[in-house]
């Protein structure tokens, strides 16, 4: 496995999956959903990686605990909202920095991410100068921090029928971001863009997946 070695800013060494040209002229940071970078988060890199990305996916559960990789079974669930839980929003932008620096020097970097990836994604337009374009698939956080200004354009996507995230706060978003480029899809539920669980819809992942690399062909 391409795995590397990061060190965050605060001396938190972590590791991440590395795919793709190490010389490219475009690359990406993907962020895991609550479920590690697993054989799906792996996935999800490759695919990218063979658009021509160069790509990292930092573990962000390397905070609480080494090799961190789990399925999508509810007690699976329930552990990853533990763990979570467990790290600040601070430590995670840390560590997507780190990610950052480790890509391609001279690369225009972009940001994508999943469930909390998808939240993380969000803190990395708005929190930090890293990026030059964001997207962020169904992050249940962002309606909390929907006030935050973008440093860098961004386009977010939602499953209509999302339990855990209410199109009330995917209005609420709108309204206070009229400059975010935000598509809903029509019954689709939480995680429609995994292919390795129950809620996943190939038809909108495949809308979505080429709108986000669209939208990244378009600003790196």
């Amino acid at each position: 496995m391409p795995t590397i070695s990061l060190t965050a800013a605060d001396g938190h060494r972590l590791t991440a999956y590395r795919a793709g040209p190490q010389h490219a002229a475009r690359a990406l940071v993907v962020v895991q959903e609550i479920f590690g970078v697993n054989h799906h988060m792996r996935h999800v890199c490759d695919r990218f990686a063979a658009e021509g990305y160069a790509v990292i996916a930092p573990a962000l559960f390397d905070r609480v605990g080494p090799g961190i990789e789990l399925g999508y079974e509810a007690a699976d669930v329930a552990q990853g909202r533990e763990l979570r839980g467990k790290i600040d929003d601070g430590l995670t932008v840390l560590d997507i920095l780190a990610a950052a620096a480790a890509l391609p020097r001279g690369a225009k970097r972009g940001i994508v991410g999943y469930c909390w990836g998808g939240t993380v994604t969000w803190h990395g337009a708005t929190r930090t100068s890293a990026f030059s374009a964001a997207s962020g698939w169904y992050g249940g956080g962002i309606a909390a921090a929907k006030d935050e200004k973008a440093r860098c354009p961004v386009q977010l996507h939602f499953g209509e029928t999302d339990a855990s995230i209410p199109m009330t706060d995917v209005d609420a978003i709108r309204a206070a971001q009229p400059g975010v480029e935000i598509h809903v899809y029509a019954g689709a539920g939480h995680g429609f863009g995994c292919d390795e669980r129950g809620s996943f819809s190939a038809k909108d992942a495949a809308v979505a997946q080429r709108r986000t690399l669209d939208f990244f062909a378009k600003r790196l």
